[in-house]
């Protein structure tokens, strides 16, 4: 049989009771506090405890502020720091407890706890025995007390658990619904009975089936000035649903958020502890859809499909710049037109972006993968421009055959998009009007006499009034700027417009993201490799119907010896060469049927003489390399022999012949003149020589 120890045989010396006792008072939580108050009320009478145990009533001091407050750790408890600090200034005797689960509920707590009082030689009270943490047989109940306070907890917590997600695999467990979605008078969950509420939400999903970017549906809602519905998890239940400005977080969290297709999921996050800050048990994680505890489809009515969920979630995460991962990123404003959908044709991973040249204006596409995660070399890079503009072309031929329907589907979609804003709005203006009327309502309704409530009233109905009127402002504005339909003369014009899809794609109104938007509508990615081939891209379009077309483009190269076709090239000039044609006019043949150099530019003479010197193609120059002689074979005369025979510079020669007073010929442009002069013009031309100098002399 098992006997209760008297006071007299405790281990209360003089030296415990010159120190101070202090009862420590805690509940888990203000549910508890305020439910249980017999609990807390028993934890109160402990000061009797101290006062048994010797201590005087004024050197026993009470430890209250922890009421609320889990010990299961994680949670800064501000009056177990201060018993521990007093315990650690040797200012505590004794610390009385209803158990062990009151102090702490973890072990590290607890262990810290017994350290300290075995240490400074403070004893543990609860509601039945005394303990001393420096005696043997004291500090093994004490621990053993501890561990099962804890377990105790682990085992509350799996129980609690197991059957919540039982209830919560059939669908019943009550979960916070977001602002789209409420429940019934017999707890099921239907759509928001406000209609504004289900417009917006049903222009968010609509908008970003169109944009296919959450920041581009934000944007689209702060440029019309709409806001976004929000129901607070935090406060008095029923939470009512306030209107926010719309940003990137509170959209992203309708298009993430399951309920609204229509599911029931339970363990969307969990906790993780290296996440939570001091003071708060908040920090979560989310968990990957696949691995949801509970996730029932169809359990309610929602304002999209899963299927469209699901391929919403993986939009948005391709949206996210990450090469490494193989997403794509959301179309930015680069003048690059495959950022994101390029792909290595040596290793197949996507290749990133940079840009170069004196501005930093030039895009190049280049696959760093192994540079940045070995340290090699890197794979490859190309040139964008050649490339964009090949894809440009094969998309653009493409969509051909089209132009009319999707003319005529951008009309449509413009006049949808005008009537879904003035929906929006006819709703905005209804709320505000009824918030007038229901505050008009209210001052209606209070006792003229009672002014103070009256006035207060009367304000409230004043700001209504004005936020009606503010509302009605900004709605004939945009109706002033963006017209409900389009009339004939317009839609004409668009049709006409649209039916020339390269005038709308060259459009400086058209941004390089939207041509990036219109092209992955289109292509899927597209492979390129410029080592397949010298002097040469070689392409493959994956398009989204599943076709692939291939294409080569030729590239920029250091020297003649990596064109693409060299060998066409060099009988090309050798052809035209042998037909008597100059360097100059060879350069202009060859710009005209498309070849241009190896660093991408047009032929001039200079580069068909330096080309014809490295392959051996000699000049077709009736003198050869040679310097023009004094007289042709045939016996004219060249520039240089005609300035010798009267004593002229070569140039006042060019001039003789511009006026006239010479003949001479060229077999072809760029060949030297062939000067015919006979003994009479030369007497004549030296007479008109020495004429102009001496006039120059008598002038002087």
């Amino acid at each position: 049989m098992l006997i209760a120890a008297k006071a007299g045989d405790e281990p209360v010396t003089t030296a415990h009771r010159a120190k101070l006792a202090y009862v420590y008072v805690r509940q888990s939580s203000l549910n508890q506090v305020r439910q249980h108050q017999e609990s807390t009320e028993l934890q109160y009478r402990l000061v009797d405890r101290a006062l048994a145990l010797g201590w005087p009533h004024e050197r026993v001091q009470v430890i209250d502020e922890d009421l609320g407050k889990s010990g299961a750790g994680g949670v800064d408890r501000h009056g177990f720091q201060k018993l521990i600090a007093e315990i650690g200034l040797g200012n505590a005797g004794l610390v009385v407890s209803l158990d062990a689960s009151r102090l702490a509920r973890n072990n590290r707590d607890w262990h810290q706890l017994l350290e300290l009082c075995s240490v400074f030689g403070v004893l543990i009270a609860d509601g039945e025995r005394l303990y001393d943490p420096r005696a043997y047989h004291d500090r093994l109940l004490l621990g053993l007390s501890g561990i099962m306070s804890e377990a105790e907890l682990h085992q509350i917590r799996m129980r609690l658990h197991r059957g919540e997600r039982q209830k919560a695999a059939r669908g019943e467990l009550r979960l916070p619904l977001p602002a789209g979605l409420a429940y019934d008078r017999v707890g099921g969950i239907i759509l928001n009975p406000d209609e504004e509420v289900q417009a917006r939400l049903h222009l968010v999903f609509a908008k970003f089936r169109d944009l296919q970017s959450a920041r581009g549906v934000m944007r689209y809602l702060c440029r019309n000035g709409l806001s976004l519905p929000v129901r607070p998890v935090l406060g008095p239940y029923p939470h009512e649903v306030v209107w926010r400005e719309a940003d990137g977080a509170r959209v992203r969290n309708i298009l993430q958020n399951p309920a609204y297709a229509g599911a029931y999921v339970y363990g969307r996050r969990q906790k993780d502890p290296s996440r939570c800050r001091p003071g708060s048990m908040t920090g979560t994680v989310k968990v990957a859809i696949a691995d949801w505890a509970v996730c029932l489809h169809a359990a309610h009515p929602g304002y999209i499909g899963w299927e469209e969920f699901m391929a919403n979630q993986r939009r948005m995460a391709d949206n996210v710049t990450c090469y490494e991962a193989g997403h794509a990123g959301v179309p930015r404003k680069g003048s690059a037109l495959l950022q994101g959908i390029a792909i290595c044709g040596l290793c197949g991973r996507r290749m990133s972006l940079r840009y170069t040249g004196p501005n930093g204006d030039y895009p190049v596409y280049c696959c760093r993968s192994d540079r940045d995660q070995q340290g090699s070399a890197i794979c490859q890079e190309v040139r964008a421009f050649p490339v964009d503009t090949l894809v440009e072309r094969a998309l653009l031929d493409a969509l051909a055959p089209d132009q009319i329907a999707i003319a005529l589907a951008a009309v449509g979609q413009l006049e949808e998009e005008s009537r879904q804003l003035e929906r929006q709005w006819m709703l905005r203006r209804e709320r505000a009007r009824y918030e007038a009327e229901r505050a008009r309502r209210q001052y209606d309704a209070v006792e003229p006499e009672n002014r103070l409530v009256a006035r207060s009233l009367e304000r409230a109905w004043e700001e209504k009034l004005r936020a009606v009127e503010a509302v009605e402002q900004e709605h004939a504005r945009w109706r002033s700027q963006e017209p409900l339909m389009i009339g004939s003369t317009e839609r004409a014009d668009l049709q006409a417009l649209g039916e020339n899809l390269p005038r709308i794609w060259h459009a400086t109104t058209t941004s390089a993201a939207d041509r990036k938007r219109i092209l992955r509508f289109i292509v899927r990615e597209v492979v390129l490799d410029q080592k397949r081939a010298p002097g040469q891209v070689w392409l493959k379009v994956v398009w989204q119907t599943g076709a692939i077309s291939e294409h080569r483009v030729q590239r920029r190269v250091r020297g003649y010896h990596d064109y693409v076709d060299c060998d066409r090239l060099r009988q090309r000039i050798a052809a035209l060469n042998a037909a008597g044609k100059m360097d100059k006019e060879i350069g202009t043949i060859l710009n005209r049927e498309g070849f241009i150099t190896a660093r991408g530019g047009s032929f001039r003479g200079e580069n068909i003489w330096l080309l014809r010197t490295r392959w051996g193609i000699p000049t077709v120059k009736i003198n050869g390399v040679s310097a023009n002689p004094m007289r042709w074979p045939d016996g004219s005369f060249s520039i240089q022999g005609v300035a010798a025979k009267l004593g002229i510079t070569p140039q006042t020669v060019f001039d003789y012949l511009a006026r006239g007073l010479l003949a001479g010929y060229q077999l072809t442009k760029g060949q030297p003149w062939q000067i015919d002069l006979s003994d009479e013009q030369i007497n004549r031309l030296r007479a008109r020589v020495r004429h102009t100098r001496h006039s120059k002399k008598e002038a002087s």
